[in-house]
């Protein structure tokens, strides 16, 4: 689609490595230089040498964060298709900031590609070779990253067929691309792969949930992990704005209920999910929607001492808190994070396991 006016040629393998790779990748920090990569403003993508400790990759696919990539289709040349407007975005990001890190959304991504060097002071250095299928577990957020092209851009799955290469810290973790699923379906499992574990940590049999964008991607897994946490005795509400996806999250038979609503209109979904609770505020609400202004949806469905959870990386923190404070809410807020322990494991066994859901997905995104 989008050809690199230099089109970097890779330089000859293996790339000379240098000492002082620090493992969490703070020798990458270009601005402010030794800050974290992730809340970096730029990080060093120059990969004619490696440092100790990282992982080099020839990068295939990039799998953007959905609320980024929603972003960057409403942004750019109005007169441009969809496809090359987010591929122009994302060639912009990458060559001022050295990684995927969307400047609106503050979000990024993960990746698929395949191991071209294992730089030496890794512990799992016995575990990879040269030509190793890998997904990344880590955001574009904080991976230094080279695109050379891009030959395709699927909104469908939010995804972008790229060449270039990557490097993983240390500390980064991956997961290996299974041999029994199509590449792509694995990416935008593992793209979402910690929402399912940590919602396996909150719900309880009979526990009456409530799930904002449960007809995307993270929503349908964690309406799937709530069932089977909290059995037939719980009670679950999905909440879905895209009037197909909430008819096929209807089909899935997850969801005791499944309203098509807005989820910035928190009176309203308040109104309707207490209608289709019995008339009760909700133990957990989830939200996994990809647009803003949508925090107050989840913390007015929750009961005092419940837990609202934010996976959606569209949420604003800030309005949450205060938000919640302003309708006098106790309400416990917990911020989602894309890693759990052996979620990529997790993640991938509930797609084996639910043919439903696998049809599905592999219809969206495989």
């Amino acid at each position: 689609m989008q050809e690199s006016p230099s089109n970097q040629a890779r330089f000859p393998l293996p790339r000379p490595v240098e000492k002082g790779g620090d493992p969490f990748g703070t020798h990458r920090a270009v601005e402010p230089r030794g800050a974290l990569p992730q809340p970096a403003w730029r990080v060093d993508a120059d990969f004619s040498r490696l440092f100790e400790g990282e992982l080099l990759l020839a990068v295939d696919t990039l799998n953007i964060d959905a609320a980024s990539f929603r972003q960057m289709e409403e942004a750019g040349d109005p007169t441009a298709a969809v496809e090359g407007r987010v591929a122009a975005l994302v060639r912009e990001t990458v060559q001022t900031r050295g990684k995927q890190h969307n400047p609106v959304t503050g979000s990024g991504g993960m990746l698929l590609g395949r191991v071209l060097q294992v730089a030496p002071d890794r512990a799992d250095a016995g575990l990879l070779a040269p030509g190793d299928r890998v997904a990344t577990l880590v955001s574009l957020s904080l991976t230094p990253l080279r695109v050379d092209s891009v030959s395709a851009v699927r909104p469908s799955s939010a995804q972008l067929d790229v060449t270039g290469e990557a490097v993983l810290f240390a500390s980064g973790p991956y997961a290996k691309l299974p041999s029994d699923m199509p590449e792509r379906l694995a990416l935008a499992v593992l793209d979402v792969a910690g929402a399912a574990p940590q919602v396996a940590r909150l719900a309880k049999p009979g526990a009456t949930v409530c799930i904002l964008g449960a007809g995307g991607k993270s929503g349908i897994l964690c309406a799937a992990e709530a069932r089977r946490c909290g059995g037939k005795s719980a009670r679950i509400v999905g909440v879905e704005a895209h009037a197909p996806f909430a008819a096929e999250l209807r089909a899935l038979g997850l969801c005791d209920d499944v309203l098509e609503l807005d989820a910035k209109d928190p009176v309203a979904v308040r109104r309707a999910v207490l209608a289709a609770n019995g008339g009760h505020e909700v133990d957990i609400a989830i939200s996994c929607v990809n647009v803003a202004d949508t925090e107050m949806s989840a913390i007015l469905v929750t009961r005092d001492r419940g837990v609202a959870y934010f996976f959606a990386m569209s949420t604003s923190f800030t309005k949450a808190a205060l938000g919640a404070e302003g309708v006098g809410k106790d309400v416990d807020l917990v911020i989602g994070n894309g890693f759990a322990r052996d979620h990529a494991e997790h993640s991938l066994a509930m797609i084996r396991t639910m043919p439903a859901i696998r049809a599905l997905f592999e219809k969206r995104y495989g």
